[in-house]
């Protein structure tokens, strides 16, 4: 069997390979899908790679997989992990922080204005993979990054820098790691004046730093030896894929609800209506992590949230004893139940998060309602990927109070009936923002072949 692109999720558990072809001849097709257990951590990925296209191979009863190419995400060993560090919280910080979780980054640490030796010490204890290093608008403010970048580059850590702050300290930035031994990389200054955000340089070139060092981690070495091509984050790869379909649909949002985080992935430019009454600029394509909801690593804390008696009322099962025998893949009538009560729970609590709303303030001249967050009301599409809400049974319900859980008006996020549902059924869409780099057109045509294209 030949494909012309296989394209590896290497996941913390799991390694997937999705086989396409036709991507150059303009007809492009899925073929199929194969998994295994991530061996990054038995010190090989190549194990798993091997495992996962046995196991495509077996899926489509192929004594050989011949392919020209591999591409891949990867989320092993804890992803992307990133510490950003700005001048003001509201201002550089929240910049940098959206690049890095735009570009799929864990960030593990955010700090505003100087450094100290504390934050330091939690610098260290962090062991990122990358630091984003902000601060200043162009040509303002230049001392506190500078200060940063020389107790950065004096901590012994070594992970690599990307600045991304006043265009004035660029040369003396570079200077400091240079000395110090420490990669540098230098982008646009992610908020270059007020109320301005820039960050789709700086996650572009997060995404290059992540391709040149995964290569040396841990387990990853060997990588190069059979991923010929791109190496992205997989949330990352998520959101390039939302871009390309936003070009093509209009306004979208696209929510992963996974095993231990919950993704919410959105690209609206939002409601000239409530732009006049936003706070705070907010990002184009912005997507937030929910590191507390999950279907597994964290259904405890969701059966918390919840409560236990309460489910058990409601649901009509023992969810204590249910969570005695929980798995990542619900396999009974009793596990399918409580798995799609904590999707829908992990859902509404992420979009909430996501979403921006509408408060009122009080001032000498009366009440005033202003904007604060994100502004998803011009949304047209609600897109569902990742495991649970491609494969459990009773999705589409799940879906269908996704978006329309904005019954009280105050949330920026269309009232309900508005959001239109989509799928991406062969749960491809990671695979297809990877492929999107070289080839966008085969990669749009292939995610309009996933999602259900009656509700375009």
């Amino acid at each position: 069997m030949k494909a012309d692109v296989l394209v590896a999720e290497i996941g913390s558990t799991t390694t997937l390979i999705n086989a396409f072809c036709g991507i150059r001849s303009g007809e492009p097709k899925f073929i199929g899908q194969g998994q295994a257990p991530t061996s990054v951590l038995e010190g090989d990925v190549r194990i798993g790679l091997n495992g996962a296209i046995e196991d495509l191979k077996a899926n489509l009863g192929a004594d050989k997989i011949e392919y020209g190419e591999m591409l891949a995400t990867s989320s092993a060993a804890g992803g992307l992990r990133m510490c950003v560090h700005g001048l003001v919280y509201d201002m550089t910080v929240k910049a940098a922080e959206a690049a890095a979780l735009g570009a799929g980054a864990i960030v593990t640490m955010a700090t505003a204005g100087k450094l100290s030796e504390y934050d330091i010490e939690d610098l260290k204890e962090a062991k990122p993979n990358l630091i984003l290093l902000a601060g200043g608008t162009d040509y303002g403010e230049r001392e506190t990054a500078v200060y940063n970048a020389k107790l950065i580059a004096a901590s012994g850590l070594k992970a690599p820098v990307i600045y991304g702050g006043n265009i004035q300290n660029r040369r003396i930035i570079e200077d400091v790691f240079s000395r110090a031994g420490i990669p540098v990389y230098i982008t646009e200054n992610v908020y270059p004046k007020l109320d301005l955000l820039n960050i789709e340089p700086a996650r572009k070139i997060i995404h290059a730093v992540f391709e040149e060092h995964i290569i040396k981690a841990s387990g990853m070495e060997h990588i190069r030896d059979m991923v010929t091509g791109n190496i992205i984050p997989t949330p990352g790869a998520v959101m390039e894929a939302a871009q390309l379909l936003y070009n093509d649909i209009g306004d979208l949002a696209v929510i992963d609800i996974g095993g231990a985080t919950t993704d919410v992935h959105s690209v609206t430019k939002g409601s000239d209506e409530i732009a006049v009454m936003q706070t705070t600029p907010e990002p184009f394509a912005k997507r937030t992590v929910e590191g507390d909801l999950g279907l597994f690593v964290n259904a405890k804390n969701l059966v918390d949230m919840l409560g236990s008696d309460k489910l058990s009322a409601e649901l009509g099962i023992n969810t204590a004893e249910v969570m005695s025998r929980y798995r990542p893949i619900p396999n009974t009538p009793e596990q399918f139940k409580l798995t799609e009560r904590l999707c829908l729970a992990a859902g509404l609590t992420a979009i909430e998060r996501h979403a921006g709303a509408l408060r009122y303030i009080y001032t000498p001249r009366g009440r005033q309602t202003i904007a604060e967050g994100k502004d998803l009301s011009m949304l047209k599409y609600l897109v569902g990927t990742g495991g649970a809400l491609t494969r459990l049974p009773n999705r589409e319900q799940i879906m269908r109070k996704l978006a329309d859980c904005n019954s009280g008006g105050m949330m920026l996020y269309p009232k309900p009936g508005r959001l239109k549902l989509l799928y991406d059924n062969h749960y491809i869409m990671a695979s297809l923002g990877v492929l999107s780099k070289e080839y966008p057109d085969a990669a749009l045509n292939l995610l309009k072949q996933s999602i259900d294209k009656s509700n375009l």
